[in-house]
């Protein structure tokens, strides 16, 4: 992969000798450049039983596909993650989803998690840290495609709403609106959870 650039390189020569000329090595070079940002998108929206490598590939092959499609001002990097992750909302919508998140899928450690959430512990260790992790992975993926998606770039990946309005095309308000309303789900299903016998049990052990 190329080196890290202090600027954003200039798409737009390449792009013509690509949709022009049809020139391999200017194709080459512009996956070489966008590789990286193409595939933490995958990575962060990735469906269960989608291989990254897959998702990646045909991301790649709309781009090259749709390139005619390209116009400015909106930077070319910027046209590409909306290809990206228009990709990844189609495969999510492929999926089957599944209606709840059950019991059985939780590991020990995940429910303990769950259970100082619900109680507002602040404490937890580094194992818990990566069940919390697991946890929200599991409790993302009970809601639909483009909740699940702008949850993960704001609250997982630290993103702005304008970053998530540039990769969607979105208006602010509605990735606003949208970040609301899947974390008012996000609680429902947690506290789905929450009601369970097991963890009532547990509880009433401890």
């Amino acid at each position: 992969m190329p080196a890290a650039r202090d600027t954003p390189p200039d798409f737009a020569p390449l792009v013509a000798r690509v949709r022009d000329d049809r020139d391999e090595a200017a194709a080459r070079t512009m996956v070489e450049l966008l590789y990286p940002a193409v595939v933490r998108i995958v990575r962060g929206h990735l469906p269960r039983r989608v291989a990254e490598e897959d998702l990646t590939q045909e991301v790649f092959m709309k781009v090259f596909a749709r390139i005619d499609q390209w116009r400015g001002p909106m930077p070319f990097e910027h046209w590409v993650s909306r290809v990206a992750v228009t990709t990844c909302l189609d495969a999510l919508r492929h999926q089957k989803r599944r209606p709840e998140l059950r019991w059985a899928d939780l590991s020990e450690q995940e429910v303990e998690v769950l259970d100082q959430v619900l109680q507002d512990h602040s404490q937890a260790s580094s194992g818990d840290a990566v069940s919390a992790r697991e946890l929200a992975h599991k409790l993302l993926e009970t809601l639909k495609p483009a909740d699940r998606l702008v949850l993960t770039m704001i609250d997982m990946e630290g993103r702005s709403v304008a970053e998530v309005q540039a990769v969607t095309g979105w208006s602010a308000t509605l990735v606003k609106v949208r970040a609301f309303r899947a974390r008012r789900k996000l609680r429902k299903a947690m506290e789905a959870l929450e009601s369970t016998p097991q963890l009532r049990q547990q509880k009433a052990v401890v």
